[in-house]
């Protein structure tokens, strides 16, 4: 894997990081274990979410080793998931029409949809920009 290359963004990571006392950005850098604590502690009662602000440069660095770069950006994809999630425009972003309209037309499958692609979505990325294998 290219080491190279920028999968992720500080801005965008800081940007989560207002909303992190909720895990946003820890979704966003692919840490869905301790953004899902984060989620419920509020931040670990916001001390974890301050420490953060200092760990953010390190997230950013071990996710843009982790994932792989391509034609489906990760930061527009996390943008859509955070603001749009429920109209599954994030899914039609990728290329997934199908589970996009579903999506639409059921809230996000009843938040539960949204709530699975906060766990995955990097790595649903990162598949959609392997190469083709024949």
């Amino acid at each position: 894997m290219n080491s190279n290359h920028d999968t992720h963004s500080k801005t965008i990571g800081y940007l989560l990081w207002l909303f992190g006392f909720l895990g946003a950005h820890r979704f966003y850098y692919g840490r869905p274990i301790t953004g899902t604590i984060w989620f419920f502690t509020l931040g670990l009662l916001f001390i974890g979410w301050i420490i953060d602000l200092f760990l953010i440069p390190s997230m950013d660095d071990a996710a843009d080793q982790r994932y792989r770069s391509g034609g489906v950006d990760y930061n527009v994809a996390w943008i859509l998931l955070t603001f749009l999630g429920v109209f599954g425009v994030h899914r039609m972003y990728m290329g997934k029409w199908i589970t996009g309209i579903i999506y639409l037309l059921t809230g996000g499958l009843f938040l539960l949809g949204v709530l699975y692609d906060f766990w995955t979505l990097n790595n649903q990325i990162s598949e959609r920009n392997a190469p083709m294998r024949l």
